[in-house]
């Protein structure tokens, strides 16, 4: 059984600043935590990204057998041959809100399609060397029939472009490297994985 050596108690903050408040922020944090072989270390000093948390949500289309994946541009890849990404339905949780509220939000606003029933697929952390975002990951199912087009809210600079892809293209951009973000490689991998109990049940 995996069980870490440390638990959150055996980490001290011991100051923090914040270095940039806007959409996102960033803090300077001045840390100690236990080491492996005993005692405490020396304080160290990391800057933290604070993004948060967020859902998103692999559409899949059983009958048609093709998943809805969305476009739009993302600053982050400004250094790759196209910084329009295919990925999934996705939005950050604000306060008071569940994982399950936002996904079910986000499919209406991103992609203009109506889901109830959300199957978790897994959550993680983005990148914890450098921020505490956390990505919950779900699949829906849906009849894709009259979903596309193109969605989003102007007020938040979205310009989203809906496409439906059938399930083995989808998962060979995965394979040959043209869909390379995180959450939409985890969530067509388990679709892979899954699609017999999905289609059979």
């Amino acid at each position: 059984m995996m069980k870490p050596s440390y638990q959150q108690m055996d980490a001290e903050v011991l100051q923090q600043e914040a270095c940039y408040e806007g959409f996102f922020t960033m803090k300077k944090l001045t840390i100690r935590h236990k080491l492996f072989n005993g005692g405490w270390g020396q304080p160290i000093n990391r800057e933290l990204f604070e993004r948060g948390e967020a859902a998103a949500v692999l559409l899949y289309d059983p009958v048609l057998d093709v998943v809805v994946l969305t476009e739009q541009f993302r600053v982050g890849a400004l250094n790759e041959p196209s910084p329009w990404i295919f990925e999934l339905v996705a939005g950050i949780i604000e306060p008071g809100e569940t994982p399950a509220e936002v996904a079910i939000r986000e499919t209406q606003e991103e992609s203009g399609a109506h889901i109830a029933q959300l199957t978790p697929i897994c959550q993680y952390l983005v990148s914890p060397g450098g921020t505490n975002e956390k990505l919950h990951v779900f699949m829906a199912l849906l009849d894709s029939t009259d979903v596309g087009g193109i969605h989003g809210l102007e007020h938040e600079g979205e310009d989203i472009k809906v496409h439906k892809i059938s399930r083995q293209q989808a998962y060979q951009g995965v394979v040959d490297g043209r869909i390379n973000n995180a959450a939409t490689v985890i969530a067509l991998q388990w679709l892979q994985l899954n699609i017999d109990t999905l289609v059979n049940n």
